[in-house]
């Protein structure tokens, strides 16, 4: 198969390289995964550059999230088969044709989501979430300032507080970022070019907000 690599750490990513790469058969508990999409995350990014948390070993591919079908089952896999549309969380290679992955890391594709959409949410949707609901409690009716707006966490927060019935309020450094969030449903924006934001938003929620992200 083929595969994006990294051999050498550096800030530029120009030094990935598409190789020819044999690929073992799935493990115990393991699945292959014909990929048909993968995001691109700002760790990936990260990793290339030997900044992110996680170091994985050289050398490695990329890509922490992706789409696909699966191809093979590995001994003890009971929930997965052959043919199935699952979205994984897979740390590193995803920039390849094929990856083998945990079963307990793959989802069934919801509905007729396409590969593109089900392989950019987990990273950036689930953050959000965990943020949001799990840890910030947000409330139908609260206020929600995101920094960042922007972001891929920034516009997946916008999205989740607009369906739990927040009001958000987003900063950025870029109105025309703001301008691009309004038409995701952002209804207010403070751009801060000039490094102040808290004027903006007291303007915008005098008593404050509940939750910040």
């Amino acid at each position: 198969m083929r595969a994006m690599r990294v051999h050498e750490l550096s800030e530029d990513i120009a030094v990935l390289r598409m190789e020819d790469v044999e690929l073992p058969p799935p493990g115990p508990g393991e699945v292959r995964l014909r990929l048909k999409a993968c995001s691109i995350n700002f760790p990936d990014i990260l990793m290339i550059q030997g900044k992110y948390q996680f170091k994985p070993e050289l050398p490695f591919s990329p890509g922490m999230e992706g789409a696909g079908i699966v191809a093979e089952v590995g001994y003890g896999v009971t929930r997965l088969k052959p043919g199935d549309r699952v979205v994984a969380g897979l740390r590193v290679g995803g920039f390849a044709e094929e990856v083998n992955v945990p079963e307990l890391a793959c989802r069934p594709i919801p509905g007729n989501m396409d590969f593109a959409k089900a392989a950019a949410y987990p990273a950036a949707y689930l953050t959000a979430y965990v943020a949001l609901v799990c840890r910030g409690h947000l409330q139908k009716g609260e206020t929600l300032l995101v920094h960042a707006i922007a972001s891929g966490i920034g516009t997946a927060a916008l999205q989740l507080a607009q369906a739990v019935g927040a009001t958000v309020i987003g900063t950025s450094r870029s109105q025309a970022k703001l301008d691009r969030c309004a038409e995701l449903g952002l209804e207010h924006g403070v751009e801060t070019s000039d490094g102040s934001f808290v004027e903006g938003v007291k303007a915008l929620a005098p008593g404050g907000v509940d939750v910040i992200l």
